[in-house]
């Protein structure tokens, strides 16, 4: 398998959110997680209100039966919006988020930028 039709796989069971679909599930009490490497956060700012936690954590930090989860991870109920900087690699860390009993986790198309490029509110 190649890393295309992974991803296609990933994508095929995730009903992916835009920005302004995004930013909703977030004013309903929704958690977006920012899972973009600090370089990225440091050039273009964050999301407000958004939990960053690096890829390499995710796992740990949102299982809600882990001890090192985040204080943010209450329940396998939660609704869970994945973003990274384009949308790819958000998409993969959704589904492993759904292996952990996250049904309701999915992924920002487009990622951060199509956050900004909504016109959706960035802290520099």
């Amino acid at each position: 398998m190649r890393v295309e039709e992974l991803l296609a796989a990933a994508r095929a069971g995730l009903d992916r959110l835009g920005p302004a679909e995004a930013a909703a599930v977030q004013t309903a009490g929704g958690l977006l997680v920012d899972i973009r490497y600090a370089a990225l956060r440091e050039r273009d700012g964050t999301v407000p209100g958004a939990l960053v936690v690096e890829r390499n954590e995710l796992e740990w930090r949102l299982d809600p039966a882990c001890e090192f989860r985040a204080a943010e991870a209450t329940g396998h109920d939660l609704r869970v919006v994945v973003f990274c900087d384009e949308g790819y690699a958000s998409s993969l860390a959704a589904v492993s988020l759904r292996l952990l009993g996250l049904r309701h986790a999915t992924d920002l198309d487009g990622g951060f930028q199509a956050w900004r490029a909504a016109g959706l509110p960035v802290d520099h």
